[in-house]
């Protein structure tokens, strides 16, 4: 009876231990239940149990990179999507390339809680129907045909469900009872396939698949943690794969074939989430991991789950050399409302100025130290400038210390596209080269300068020009003379850390400046780019230089054969070169503005710029314009880059005849003010004052809609809810505000400036991370640059972010770096956080801004 009576003290122990822990975390404590809570259907179209969630194509496949892990039946449990595409797929694990239905329609019955999705595959000529519907705790989806499987899906066609695999580390599985554990690494094995599935990563030798983990009717994934266990039972027998086998981007996989030669209901699985009624999602209070200059407004953002009512204090803390907290009197937080899924509570405490560390409190929840320091910005783009572009400077070796980030990379660029050819990541050649060169044939000089994209290695000449424009900015602006990066283009050697005499952001823009000049070399003109043959090197992660075996393909050998500095290797990037006249314009716009920043420390190249620039705004004045567009890699608005071109020339020359196009274009331009008017106010200074005073209601119906912008979320800046997350779209929302605001201080004010900066270093939904690696005390460490793979980062890298999974969810994930719309570097970014950097730095009065050189003359 006693021994009994201990037990039972020992379980109330227990118990009582878990739920002091739960407090502890900022959560209310999970009941005992007999039931799962029931699964409804909710006002915005998903299924919702008390922490968990089911949505049916909600969302589906980006059209322009496939598949991007954001479609089909979808779970978020405890706040974080852990599983994505459910839909029928031709493979087991598929990757990127691999096909997708085409979505038809998607009907919702909220009377009976169903919603029926149409797809289709095309090339069979087959459709089918995913319907789903509420099941007491869990979600039923079912595959209906009203045709069976065609014979050339037999045995292919199934039901997959994918699992992100960093959700189900150090977690095991059940498979009809039988137990196992998920892989941190993928170690299965392989069976060899007639077809090389594309996204392997191979260009050549046998096609490999991997083996089932486990097989069952009845699947509990993590059945140890109610934040991940799922259980799935179905009418057909599953089977889990690990798609890391296929390649590093690749997710747990369960899947069930479709049986054969029937219709209507062919397989029903049954997918229940846990539920933990009365779980909260712990608070999130979002600020500048930078922090503040002492004059700056300063608002913390209170992310709080909708079910949370409790009523906990906002409190400001400093800290004490000894380690004490001391609280800062501060006024309480006030509501700002719903936003997306998300309660907002803000706490205003800018009248704090005393220079100091300091922390926020909400409940439980405690940030990371920042700063409130008259120097908080200053030194914010260091790692940008001193690390990430030296990292991605492509035709060079780049040595940090002990570590090669990677070798001259390319030194076998480029062979020209073939014609009439639809390309990967959105490059396509047109009828006609454009050029002297025949399909395939090598063309000389393009093996010089130029940026690695993304995290990705080609040379995408939009983003090239941009850049360079960019840190032109920068230059003239601010005169940044910063020294830390040692250049030799001879040797083609980098050293990062290492001063060499010239400022870094001039040896950037020469870089740049020299793949744009290089392409007008070569062919005449500017080209689309230059990207990797296939797939297989595209995929490539590690060190660029072994992507390619640096020798020029020569048709005449054998594969794998080398002979005189030549190879039989066809490993060679492609290099797309149909005319477009967007690109030629965005390009003399870029080197018009290089020709300015170069003329003291490179006048050859600067009086090469230039010349190329004026030349052949000369030509493309002389012909109907080159309207060839794919993707976004043919430049962007005719109208726009032509106007870019005019203002660049009019600002290194003083030619009139530039002004005259500046003038006849504004009628044009200004119906797309907030696209261009970066480029409209630089061209102030250099045109007659009715041109200025004919701005003032763009720049008035601009502001207006900027304070609109910033009254639709607690975040006070444009964000945007596309494929791709947007910290392009508030970098560059915050420098119009800088602009605007030194031109026309009377009507926009500077506030957007900082929102913006806040924005992109933690004041933003979903976490209070900074999105610039290495920059603010909790910054991004897992990101998707070339050596995502690692899950690494590279400093100053700026990521795009949150990105908004329809219809309400804020993500970014710092577990898993492949979400490239979340995660993925690009260059244009890292050169506008630059700009924005020292535009707060400015506007915090922590320097004074340089006099422009095209002021000055």
């Amino acid at each position: 009876m006693q021994r009994r009576t201990i037990q039972e003290m020992m379980t109330m122990i227990a118990r009582l231990s878990g739920v002091i822990a739960a407090l502890l975390a900022g959560a209310a404590p999970a009941l005992a239940q007999t039931a799962a809570a029931p699964m409804t259907l909710n006002g915005s179209g998903y299924y919702e149990a008390p922490a968990a969630n089911v949505m049916v194509f909600s969302n589906w496949y980006d059209g322009l990179f496939a598949d991007s892990k954001i479609s089909g039946v979808e779970i978020v449990q405890q706040g974080a999507r852990i599983a994505t595409n459910g839909d029928v797929r031709l493979s087991s694990t598929p990757g990127q390339w691999d096909a997708t239905a085409r979505f038809v329609d998607r009907k919702v019955d909220a009377a009976t809680g169903a919603i029926t999705v149409t797809l289709e595959y095309p090339d069979y000529h087959w459709q089918y129907r995913i319907r789903s519907e509420a099941h007491g705790g869990a979600v039923a989806v079912s595959v209906l045909l009203d045709a069976p499987v065609p014979a050339a899906l037999a045995g292919k066609a199934g039901f997959n469900l994918e699992f992100l695999p960093a959700a189900y580390f150090h977690h095991s599985y059940m498979a009809d009872g039988t137990s196992g554990a998920f892989p941190l690494y993928p170690a299965d094995a392989m069976i060899a396939t007639a077809q090389r599935n594309p996204a392997s990563g191979r260009a050549e030798g046998p096609g490999a698949e991997p083996t089932a983990i486990a097989k069952g009717s009845r699947f509990v994934l993590a059945p140890e943690d109610p934040a991940r266990r799922v259980t799935i039972r179905s009418t057909e027998p599953m089977q889990l794969f690990d798609g890391r086998n296929q390649a590093q981007n690749g997710w747990f996989v369960l899947r069930s074939l479709l049986p054969a030669g029937r219709t209507g209901k062919v397989l029903e699985w049954t997918v229940q989430p846990n539920s933990v009624p009365g779980w909260l999602r712990a608070p999130v209070i979002a600020h500048s991991q930078l922090g503040y200059t002492p004059d700056a407004r300063k608002v913390a953002t209170i992310e709080l789950d909708r079910n949370d009512r409790r009523a906990l204090s906002a409190r400001l803390l400093r800290v004490g050399e000894d380690g004490t907290m001391i609280p800062v009197a501060t006024a309480p937080a006030k509501r700002w409302g719903d936003y997306l899924r998300y309660s907002y509570l803000q706490l205003d405490f800018s009248q704090v100025r005393q220079p100091g560390t300091y922390v926020l409190e909400y409940g439980q929840t405690r940030t990371a130290p920042f700063r409130i320091a008259a120097d908080a910005y200053a030194g914010a783009w260091h790692p940008t400038l001193d690390v990430y572009f030296p990292v991605a400077m492509d035709h060079m070796f780049v040595n940090e210390a002990y570590r090669v980030w990677h070798g001259d990379a390319h030194r076998d660029d480029a062979r020209q596209a073939p014609v009439n050819h639809e390309h990967i990541d959105l490059y396509a050649q047109g009828p006609t080269t454009d050029t002297k060169f025949k399909s395939g044939e090598h063309i000389p000089g393009l093996a010089v300068g130029g940026w690695f994209d993304a995290g990705d290695y080609d040379i995408r000449t939009q983003s090239q020009y941009q850049v360079v424009r960019s840190l032109v900015d920068s230059w003239e602006r601010w005169r940044p003379m910063r020294d830390t990066t040692a250049i030799d283009w001879t040797r083609r050697k980098t050293e990062i850390h290492v001063p060499d005499g010239t400022p870094d952001l001039l040896q950037q823009i020469r870089h740049g400046t020299l793949q744009l000049v290089a392409q007008f070399d070569a062919v005449g003109h500017a080209i689309h780019g230059i990207v990797e043959p296939d797939v297989a090197q595209y995929t490539h992660l590690g060190d660029a230089s072994t992507k390619t075996d640096g020798l020029i393909y020569d048709p005449s050998l054998k594969l794998g054969e080398e002979r005189n500095g030549r190879s039989g290797t066809p490993d060679d990037r492609w290099a797309f070169t149909t005319k477009a006249s967007a690109l030629n314009y965005g390009s003399i716009a870029g080197l018009a503005a290089a020709s300015r920043a170069l003329a003291q420390v490179d006048p050859a190249l600067s009086k090469k710029a230039l010349a190329i620039a004026t030349r052949t705004w000369a030509q493309e004045q002389s012909h109907a314009p080159d309207l060839f567009q794919h993707g976004n890699t043919t430049g962007g608005p005719l109208d726009a880059e032509r106007f870019s071109a005019a203002v660049e020339l009019l600002r290194a020359t003083r030619d009139p005849r530039y002004a005259d196009a500046v003038q006849q274009a504004w009628p044009t331009i200004e119906k797309s003010f907030a696209f261009t008017l970066r480029d409209a106010v630089a061209a102030i200074p250099f045109m007659p004052a009715s041109y200025r005073q004919g701005m003032i209601p763009a720049v008035r119906a601009y502001a207006a809609s900027a304070n609109t912008a910033a009254a639709a979320n607690p975040f006070g800046v444009p964000i945007t809810t596309g494929g791709w997350a947007g910290s392009g779209t508030v970098l560059g929302y915050a420098m119009n505000a800088y602009t605007l605001h030194k031109a026309f201080p009377d009507i926009m004010p500077a506030d957007a400036v900082f929102r913006g900066l806040e924005f992109l270093v933690g004041n933003h939904p979903g976490s209070d991370i900074s999105f610039v690696s290495g920059v603010g005390t909790v910054s991004k460490e897992v990101a998707y640059g070339n050596n995502r793979a690692d899950f690494s980062f590279i400093a100053g890298g700026v990521v795009p972010g949150v990105l908004i999974i329809k219809p309400d969810l804020p993500e970014n994930h710092e577990d898993w770096p492949f979400f490239w719309g979340e995660n993925e570097y690009v260059i244009p970014e890292g050169a506008m956080w630059i700009e924005l950097a020292h535009a707060a730095q400015e506007l915090a009065g922590g320097s004074v801004p340089a006099i422009a050189a095209d002021q000055r003359k």
